[in-house]
């Protein structure tokens, strides 16, 4: 088990969150805590880089929908990035790749 690490910058499109290592049952609290925590504006997108994701449980997925669902209630955007391969099918086996954004990298999940 790796301790998970969140590091948050802005982009011109919103807040990126990079986070790395296991989001898993006892890390996921923490991640919903920093994302319920920020502020977002209408329109802005919120995009959290998984790319450093070592291993992600079912308390991580749902950290992820509650990510989601901030951004709705302040009408914002909220786009996964870099997602690892065995992340995204899981993502696909739950159906749950139709209500998150996936984009390859966060350079194309910042753009316009």
């Amino acid at each position: 088990m790796s301790a998970l690490t969140i590091t948050a910058r802005d982009a011109t499109t919103g807040p990126v969150l990079v986070i790395a290592g296991d989001l898993d049952y006892d890390q996921a609290p923490r991640l919903r805590k920093v994302v319920t925590a920020l502020s977002l504006e209408p329109g802005q997108r919120l995009v959290l880089d998984l790319s450093r994701i070592r291993f992600c449980d079912s308390s991580g997925i749902t950290a992820l929908i509650v990510a989601r669902n901030h951004a709705v209630a302040a009408r914002a955007e909220m786009v996964l990035a870099a997602v690892p391969d065995n992340m995204i099918r899981i993502l696909r086996i739950v159906g749950l790749d139709r209500v998150f954004t996936l984009h390859a990298d966060v350079a194309t999940a910042t753009t316009h």
